[in-house]
Order: C-alpha cells, then sequence, then structure tokens
C-alpha cells in the first residue's frame, strides 16, 4: 500500500514543470512532499532503501527549480532523507543555504526537521570528500541558530560537540596537505556558528570542559595567513575571554600570547582584527599577574604595542584634523569613539592592566616612546571629546608614576604631565578629576610638583574635593595634601583655606568606616603640627572635635563595631592596628599636651 501511494506521488511530480506554477498548485505540491515524506519513512523507505530512489531523486529535483521556499525546504529535508552524496549532497546543502538565508523563512524552518538531516550531515561526511557540502551545511546550520528556538534545538542535540570534531578534524590537517587551503571557508562557518552558539549559556556549559580554547589556539596557529578565519576565530574567543572559566583557561594557554603578538604585528592596519586582539589581552591582563607578566615578556611586546600605539594615534589624528575642516560644511560632532579612538581606548586598558604588575610596571616606566604617546593623548584629546580615552589615559599614567624607578619617563615628564592634568581638574568630569588627583598624589612626592600645586594655587581645588563626601575623591584628594605638608613653608595653607575643618569633618564622616582614609588624615594633621605651639592656635575652632574624635576612635569598642562583614571587620582591623592606631595616638598626646596651655 505504501509504496503504491509512493507510485502514485512519484507519478503526479512527473507532470511538466510549466504545469506545477500557481500557489494553488505550489500549495498541493508542498502537501504531496509531506505525504511523500510520511509513506517513505513508514514503509522504512528513506536513505538508500528505496527501489524507485533514482527515480524519485530525479523527479524531485525537476522540482527544485520552482520559485518557493517552503516546497525547497520539503524538498531539501527529503533528498538529504535519502542519503544522498557527491554533486547531488551538495546540490542539495547549497538549497538548504538558500532557504536558510532568508530570515523571511524563520518560521517554517523552525517548525520543520530540516535541522536534524543538517546535523546528520556534519556527523557523518568525510570532510576531504564533501567539503564542499559541508561549507553549505554549515553555513545553513549558522544561519538557523541565528533563531533562539532552533539555536537551542541544535544545542541539545550536539552540535557544539559536533562543530568541536569537526575543528579538531581540520586542525589535524597539516599545512602541507593539498586539502588544508580548502578548508578554510569550512573553518570560517564553523567558527562563526560557534561565535553565536556561545551566547547560550548551555552552549558555554558544553564548551567549558570540552578543550574549545585550546582547539581555537591550534586553528589560529595553523591559519595566521588567512584574515577571515582569524578574525572569526578572536570574535570567538572574544566573547569566550568576558567569563571567567574560559578567561582562565585562556590564560592557561601558553601560546596564545605570542599568537595574538604575532597577528597585531601582521594586521596592524587592520582595524576589525586588532579590536578584537587587544579586547581579548585586556581581559587576560585584567585579573591575572600571570597574563601581565607573560604578554610582557614575549619579545618585542613592548614595541608591538608601541607602534600600535603610534598607528592609531596618527590614524585618530588625521580623523580628526579631517572632521575639523569639514565641521563647517554641515558635519554634527561625534558623540560616540570613533574606530581609530576605540582601538586606542581598548589599548590603553591593556597598558592599565599590565602596569599593575609591579615588574612589568616599573619597566614600562621607562618606555619614553609609550610614556609619550600617552601624555600626547591628554594633550590632544579633550575628556568632552573622548571621556573614555583620556581617563584610561590618565590612568595609565597613574599606575606608572607609582613606580620612582631609574630612567622614569614619567617622572622625567614630571612637571608637563602636571600641565595636563591641570585641564582634567578643570572639567565637568568627575571621573577625570579623580584620575588627575590621583596622579597628583602620585607625582607630589617630588618638590618641583609641590611647587607647581602651590603656584597654580591646586592646594584650593584639593581642599575643596574634601567636601564630596565621596571616599574615591577624599582619599587622593588627602593625599596630595598630606604631600604638600611635607614642607615647612607649604603648611600654612591648610589653615587659610579651611582645611583643617573641613578633614576633621572627613575624619567624622568616615571614620571607623575607613581606617585608612582615617589614617591618611591624622598623618596631614601630624605634618601640619610639627612646629605647634598651643592646639588652639594650631587647629582653631576644630580643636575639640578633633580631641573628641581621637578619643573615641582609640578605643577598640568602637573599631570592632566598625564592619558587620568577617572579612571586611578583619581587614580593617589590621588597618586600625597598623596604620591608624600609631599615628593616631601620637596625634592624640600631641594636641593634649598642647592642649591645657593654650
Amino acid at each position: 500500500m505504501i509504496d503504491k501511494v509512493a507510485l502514485i506521488i512519484i507519478f503526479y511530480f512527473s507532470l511538466p514543470s510549466y504545469t506545477l506554477q500557481g500557489e494553488d498548485n505550489i500549495e498541493q505540491l508542498c502537501l504531496a512532499c509531506t505525504k511523500l515524506y510520511q509513506a517513505l519513512d513508514e514503509g522504512n523507505m528513506l536513505g538508500k532503501r528505496f527501489k524507485r530512489r533514482n527515480i524519485l531523486l530525479k523527479t524531485l529535483y525537476k522540482l527544485v527549480d520552482v520559485d518557493s521556499d517552503p516546497l525547497s525546504l520539503k524538498l531539501a529535508k527529503i533528498i538529504l532523507a535519502m542519503k544522498v552524496n557527491g554533486k547531488d549532497l551538495l546540490g542539495v546543502c547549497k538549497l538548504a543555504f538558500k532557504i536558510c538565508r532568508n530570515k523571511k523563512n524563520d518560521f517554517i524552518v523552525q517548525n520543520d526537521t530540516l535541522l536534524d538531516y543538517l546535523l546528520a550531515v556534519l556527523w557523518n561526511e568525510d570532510l576531504q570528500t564533501n567539503n564542499e557540502a559541508l561549507v553549505y551545511c554549515t553555513a545553513a546550520i549558522r544561519f538557523m541558530s541565528e533563531n533562539d528556538a532552533l539555536l537551542y534545538k541544535m544545542v541539545s542535540k550536539g552540535a557544539v560537540e559536533m562543530f568541536l570534531e569537526l575543528m579538531k578534524q581540520i586542525n589535524n590537517i597539516k599545512e602541507h596537505d593539498t586539502y588544508f587551503s580548502k578548508l578554510d571557508h569550512l573553518l570560517v562557518q564553523v567558527t562563526a556558528t560557534l561565535h553565536i552558539l556561545a551566547d547560550c549559556p548551555l552552549a558555554r556549559r558544553q564548551l567549558s570542559g570540552s578543550g574549545a580554547i585550546s582547539e581555537l589556539c591550534v586553528a589560529l596557529e595553523q591559519r595566521g595567513s588567512d584574515k577571515d578565519v582569524c578574525i572569526w576565530i578572536v570574535r570567538v574567543l572574544g566573547k569566550l575571554s568576558t567569563y571567567n572559566d574560559f578567561c582562565a583557561a585562556l590564560a592557561d594557554c601558553s601560546r596564545c600570547y605570542v599568537l595574538f603578538l604575532a597577528l597585531l604585528n601582521k594586521y596592524q592596519k587592520q582595524q576589525d582584527l586588532v579590536i578584537r586582539v587587544i579586547f581579548i589581552l585586556g581581559n587576560l591582563t585584567a585579573k591575572s599577574d600571570q597574563s601581565r607578566e607573560r604578554v610582557f615578556k614575549e619579545k618585542g611586546s613592548v614595541n608591538t604595542l608601541t607602534s600600535l600605539f603610534q598607528t592609531y594615534y596618527e590614524l585618530d589624528l588625521n580623523a580628526l584634523t579631517w572632521h575639523r575642516d569639514k565641521k563647517g560644511k554641515g558635519k554634527k560632532d561625534q558623540k560616540y569613539p570613533s574606530k581609530a579612538e576605540d582601538v586606542l581606548i581598548k589599548l590603553i586598558r591593556v597598558l592599565a592592566n599590565l602596569s599593575i604588575h609591579p615588574r612589568v610596571g616599573a619597566a614600562l616606566a621607562t618606555a619614553h616612546p609609550l610614556v609619550g604617546l600617552l601624555i600626547t593623548v591628554l594633550e590632544y584629546k579633550s575628556v568632552d571629546a573622548c571621556e573614555e580615552l583620556v581617563i584610561n589615559a590618565a590612568t595609565t599614567i597613574n599606575n606608572l608614576s607609582y613606580y620612582q624607578v631609574e630612567n622614569s619617563a614619567v617622572q622625567d615628564e614630571k612637571l608637563h604631565i602636571a600641565e595636563m592634568l591641570v585641564k582634567l581638574l578643570m572639567s565637568y568630569n568627575m571621573d577625570a578629576v579623580v584620575e588627575a588627583v590621583r596622579v597628583f598624589g602620585n607625582l607630589s612626592q617630588h618638590h618641583e610638583i609641590r611647587d607647581f600645586i602651590m603656584q597654580k594655587k591646586i592646594y584650593k581645588f584639593m581642599i575643596a574635593l574634601l567636601d564630596s563626601k565621596n571616599r574615591e575623591v577624599c582619599f587622593p584628594a588627602c593625599g596630595v595634601l598630606l604631600n604638600l605638608t611635607v614642607d615647612e613653608n607649604k603648611r600654612a595653607f591648610l589653615m587659610e583655606e579651611g582645611g583643617i575643618g573641613k578633614l576633621v569633618d572627613c575624619l567624622q564622616d568616615f571614620g571607623p568606616a575607613d581606617w585608612q582614609l582615617s589614617c591618611l588624615i591624622c598623618k596631614t594633621l601630624w605634618n601640619y603640627s610639627e612646629d605647634m605651639t598651643s592646639a588652639a592656635s594650631c587647629f582653631g575652632e576644630d580643636t575639640n572635635m578633633l580631641l573628641l574624635l581621637l578619643t573615641a576612635f582609640l578605643d577598640e569598642e568602637v573599631e570592632l563595631e566598625c564592619s558587620l562583614d568577617r572579612d571586611i571587620k578583619d581587614c580593617q582591623r589590621v588597618y586600625w592596628e597598623r596604620e591608624f592606631k600609631p599615628v593616631a595616638e601620637k596625634l592624640l598626646d600631641r594636641i593634649q599636651s598642647h592642649h591645657s596651655s593654650s
């Protein structure tokens, strides 16, 4: 009975193609295909078991040229189910690709089983024999993966494992093999699909323990001469590097560092590739001292990063000049980073991360060309024009200014840097202000900078910042004030500008919640009161409040109440015992000894 049904449908399909046009006929053909598939499936005649298979396939192929995606979908499914190979397989994979790349077909594709047959092709077909067919098959699946419902379906059916296995097979074919270069297009489709799959939590869990990072790095090493392959691999790695477990796995892959730096050298002006590589390096160096050291130790790494910096600084400068020329012709100001700015933002983030490592930071501080470029960013770019770029540059200079090393470029240019920082202090951007103050905190350890701060009246700004009630603002501002009080001839400014009262207010506001800041305040007041003869003349109307606060804060019971969180409480207790208590006790003794006589 089933065989008879199949023959009737085959006969129907044998009608001349000119009789098959029109919506009604298309709908009938779709229905006939559905019945044919059911008949073949129920009769166990799918695959190569059907005696009239060749006749059926020839008839089906006659219908492929009918301009109807719903019909093409049903034809593709039946043809794949018949286990075709060679040119027939290539043809049906091309047909599936044509259907799937049209977003309008999402609904019909989602409600059919074409995906199952395409996945079967990937599982079963030989990589070298059917390379081109696999390219179209994978591309079709890639378009399917953009549909959430199909994405989760393919992941649940083992698509992640399948793509990784395919990548392993590709990686096992070496460069001298005749098939090597022919597999580039397939690898592009595989990695492009993995890039989409990486958004799915279930897919990431499957990728996590599968050695995916290692295989991607192998592919990157073998295919470094193919820009398209490299871009898709770094896109996948970039996305995965935003997750801690993958970032740690990538950090442990020792070869990745030299691979990334090689890509930056080879494709220096390919912004789309460069931006992703430095994004990954930024993620790797964000939390790991091991990664910071590994990047720095790679041969020529500093030269590579400096050259990249120079290239994109020049591109941005040229773009800025062009932009100014065009301003009078109706061109609006950009409120978002340009492509060159985006590279610089992420590149400087890498430099900021690297400079956190003590040995690496100390070495980078002596890299004069690199420091020169950071300073140049502050010279030619305003916070309003590109906030993130300027703040990243200031942050990096701040990190490097921490290192008091011989031949430090930061120390050599400290006055020049200070002049640039004044612009940031005058901006309305509080993040920029804080970064500028932090740099002044490090640079003000040098008497030339302390003189500069007094001459330019910057100390008034630092005192005013104490009113912010924000720890991130008050701490660096107080650090600058502490350094200024090192010089005897500069201490009077604290009383003149109301600084004493503001410091005491800060001590009252933060107190036990922040023993580090409280310690900094006490050290500043200690320096200020070195030649004190009378507590009242030294601290004025703030004397009694200062005595009250110091007495209260030196009480261990107050110290123990500083935090409910045990870890924070333990940490704060160490600060209280080692930093705050010694200087607070000395300051209290000094004030008390001069208070009774005042």
